[in-house]
């Protein structure tokens, strides 16, 4: 007869951490109001207490000086990094146990690749009229709030090139990438 052997799995490595998480990325105007922002975990679990949290963080560091440098700091038990340029405030927000390196790593990745992606003229009104790219930019960086890739080259050719058919990005017109976006759309519905 043949005994039957139980062996108990030790699950403590769900509980490490084996790669940094990234809570949210924000991108705000000068007056602290929505231009492109990404949640990954349910830490804000309804819209007000996003757009609470938002304010409250825009509010802390409005002063600072965070136009040259990356700028960390501790807010409500969150780690945020965050730089300005124009009237457009950047944020990454990370747990109080991660890595501020590799959130401000990513917040440089993402900042890079939106002045890469807008010809250097980041501002408001140019971030909304090209507000589909900041958001592929961001979905191209974080996914599920894993980091994939910081790299503001790599952020950006995936963002502007999107197949052999396609005109790079600086020849198409936003008419023009937008009829693409939504033939590829109705192609991919379709199989």
């Amino acid at each position: 007869m043949m005994d039957l052997i139980f062996f108990s799995v030790d699950n403590s490595f769900e509980n490490s951490k084996s790669c940094p998480v990234v809570k949210n990325i924000l991108l705000l105007d000068s007056e602290g109001k929505r231009v492109a922002v990404k949640y990954y975990t349910d830490d804000w679990d309804i819209l007000a207490s996003k757009l609470a949290f938002e304010k409250s963080i825009f509010t802390k560091t409005q002063r600072s000086n965070a136009l040259a440098e990356v700028e960390i700091g501790m807010f409500d038990g969150y780690i945020v990094v965050y730089k300005f340029i124009s009237d457009l405030h950047f944020f990454v927000t990370g747990g109080e146990n991660e890595n501020d390196l590799i959130l401000a790593t990513v917040l440089q990745g993402f900042f890079d690749g939106v002045s890469t992606l807008l010809r250097n003229n980041v501002e408001k009104r140019t971030a909304l009229e090209n507000l589909d790219l900041i958001l592929l930019c961001i979905d191209e960086m974080v996914d599920g709030g894993i980091v994939l890739e910081t790299e503001p080259s790599l952020i950006t050719g995936r963002v502007s090139m999107r197949g052999s058919d396609i005109e790079p990005l600086g020849e198409q017109t936003i008419s023009q990438a937008f009829a693409m976006a939504r033939e590829h759309l109705a192609r991919s519905l379709l199989n």
